[in-house]
């Protein structure tokens, strides 16, 4: 029995092409909306067992519950086979060359050092107390910083992947599938 996703050739040193930063953040949304698939289930659970109610304690729970969920879905992915769904949609993978696969402390350290697309945002945000427009424009300023990043490095990899030792690569196609000739 064939898995369908184990189509991904294997990455080499010698076969390495790096995808553009463009690539990237299109697949950055991509994924964006896939988080929301990943959330929904555990969400839906947290808000029934809680019946909704908002108060500080529950929002700050709301925000470690997102936190840990998506840690959990990232750090599985990268670890498990170097891509999440939207990576593999894009043909991306993320790979620690000289090793066959990311480590689970590795996927953990790029997961955590990830957040910093809108963790400076956040903490200005709660410190200038800026309303939800202001604030998600500050979110937009930090994600184009983090991106610009990139820029900073030969092979335009962000700044998360440079500390982790990580690289983001751009996987070949796969080979067309040949079309059966109908029976007459």
């Amino acid at each position: 029995m064939s898995n369908k996703f184990a189509t991904t050739p294997p990455v080499t040193e010698t076969a390495v092409t790096y995808p553009g930063v463009g690539r990237r953040l299109i697949s950055m949304v991509y994924e964006t909306l896939l988080a929301f698939a990943v959330l929904f289930l555990p969400f839906l659970i947290f808000e029934f067992i809680v019946q909704a109610r908002h108060t500080p304690a529950l929002e700050h729970t709301r925000q470690a519950l997102l936190f840990l969920v998506l840690g959990a879905y990232f750090i599985h992915q990268w670890s498990r086979e170097g891509q999440t769904l939207a990576m593999r949609t894009w043909r991306l993978k993320v790979i620690r060359p000289g090793h066959a696969h990311l480590s689970l402390q590795t996927a953990a350290v790029r997961y955590l050092l990830s957040w910093m697309w809108v963790l400076p945002a956040l903490i200005v945000s709660a410190v200038l107390h800026l309303e939800k427009w202001q604030a998600l424009g500050a979110i937009g300023v930090g994600i184009l910083a983090w991106a610009m990043t990139a820029f900073l490095d030969a092979d335009r990899q962000f700044l998360h992947d440079k500390l982790t030792g990580t690289r983001l690569v751009q996987l070949p196609p796969l080979p067309k599938k040949k079309k059966q000739a109908s029976a007459a």
